[in-house]
């Protein structure tokens, strides 16, 4: 299931990063589960990377969009809390409902809510945009087994911009992205995404090394 996942070999890491005398500014940084925006990540492949590709760029959504299911997940936590004994006092059923069945339905109310916040969490955490040194990736996560994979190759982009507007999103710096391509080449657009003004200025020093390169 998972499309991301973290590479193991990390002595062999590390002593490539010493033969290289690269600084600790160009270093790999290390990822945590709820990391939205990694600028050259460590120990981290996709199961499309061709060999020599290097992934520059790794995003997720602003944790910020979960809020709204954060709140969702709080009010069903409360319902059986709250709302049912409420119900139960002001309303006279006609029947008695068996003890043993108000326990079950609870429980089987707090697994549909446990089923609810897992799948939100895994469909932030599997939804990922990917910046490599070849191309840009688009990865959504529709469910356990669909998900829909698009891709843009550098030389297709013809132009790159965002959008940040409102007050949550000036103060928590996130925004969209959009990838203009030429041709056939879908599209990509990076939505609600952290710092969008560094991940365009990223794909840009992209573009622009590879503008060079055959003059080099």
């Amino acid at each position: 299931m998972p499309t991301v996942f973290r590479h193991t070999l990390e002595k062999e890491d590390a002593l490539k990063e010493g033969q290289s005398g690269s600084t600790p500014s160009d270093r790999r940084t290390s990822l945590t589960p709820l990391t939205a925006f990694a600028l050259h990540p460590r120990k981290i492949r996709f199961e499309t990377q061709e060999k020599e590709e290097q992934v520059i760029l790794l995003l997720r959504q602003h944790g910020i969009v979960l809020f709204p299911s954060f709140l969702l997940i709080i009010l069903l936590l409360c319902i059986p809390l709250i709302v049912v004994p409420l119900f139960f006092q002001n309303i006279q059923l006609p029947v008695i409902i068996p003890y043993q069945y108000i326990v079950v339905g609870t429980v089987f109310w707090y697994v549909m809510t446990f089923g609810v916040a897992l799948m939100s969490f895994l469909r932030w955490y599997f939804n990922i945009y990917i910046v490599t040194d070849r191309r840009i990736v688009d990865i959504d996560f529709v469910h356990l087994l669909y998900k829909e994979f698009s891709e843009a190759r550098l030389d297709k982009i013809q132009d790159i911009n965002y959008r940040s507007g409102g007050i949550v999103a000036t103060l928590c710096n996130y925004g969209d992205v959009f990838v203009e391509t030429a041709g056939e080449t879908p599209n990509i657009d990076f939505l609600s995404v952290p710092m969008p003004a560094k991940v365009i200025e990223t794909i840009g020093s992209l573009l622009d090394k590879r503008r060079r390169r055959p003059s080099a």
